[in-house]
């Protein structure tokens, strides 16, 4: 009997170099599989998530099959693989903001974005995270919006903030045309 093996799409020997991938590689010279980490979180310190791309070029820069570099990655809270929006959303799902009704404000959230946790507004204006705790305890619930607390969050109240972030962006839009 003849075994039936997955046809595999060959990974072509050279990749199209991205500037600012490749001046991040050039810091790990002789780099090894320990230098993973450190180099994932540089690209996506300067590109804001991992691309396919990315994953790729490091894949060849470190001899390592791209599957190893996606495991390391997906195994990490810390790593994305899309981008995120222009205003990043984070609902503390800790302990007090779950007595205080987190889950509805979480479940707000996503019905005004249309959105789940770990996605991106089509506009490219909200991406949306669960964490396990912010730290505001003393205020809870709590969303963070790239780094300002908002405090004692309730479904009303969401449109309210969501809003605010969408003039600020319609402002900051009109100004720069």
């Amino acid at each position: 009997m003849t075994a039936i093996l997955p046809q595999v799409t060959p990974v072509p020997e050279q990749f199209t170099p991205v500037p600012d991938i490749e001046a991040i590689l050039a810091s790990y010279p002789q780099a090894k599989r320990e230098s993973l980490i450190p180099l994932l979180q540089d690209v996506q310190e300067k590109h804001g998530y991992l691309s396919r791309g990315a994953i790729a070029r490091i894949s060849q820069y470190l001899s390592l099959p791209a599957s190893k570099i996606y495991g390391v990655a997906t195994f990490y809270n810390q790593f994305r693989f899309q981008p995120q929006g222009r205003y990043h959303i984070q609902v503390c799902r800790g302990t007090a903001c779950h007595v205080k009704g987190s889950a509805a404000v979480f479940e707000a959230v996503k019905r005004e974005l249309k959105i789940d946790a770990g996605q991106t507004s089509r506009d490219g204006l909200f991406s949306l995270e669960v964490v396990a705790c912010i730290g505001a305890c003393g205020l809870a619930p709590v969303i963070c919006v790239n780094g300002v607390f908002h405090a004692s969050v309730t479904t009303k109240s969401v449109v309210k903030i969501l809003d605010t972030y969408r003039r600020k962006a319609a402002k900051n839009d009109d100004e720069a045309a």
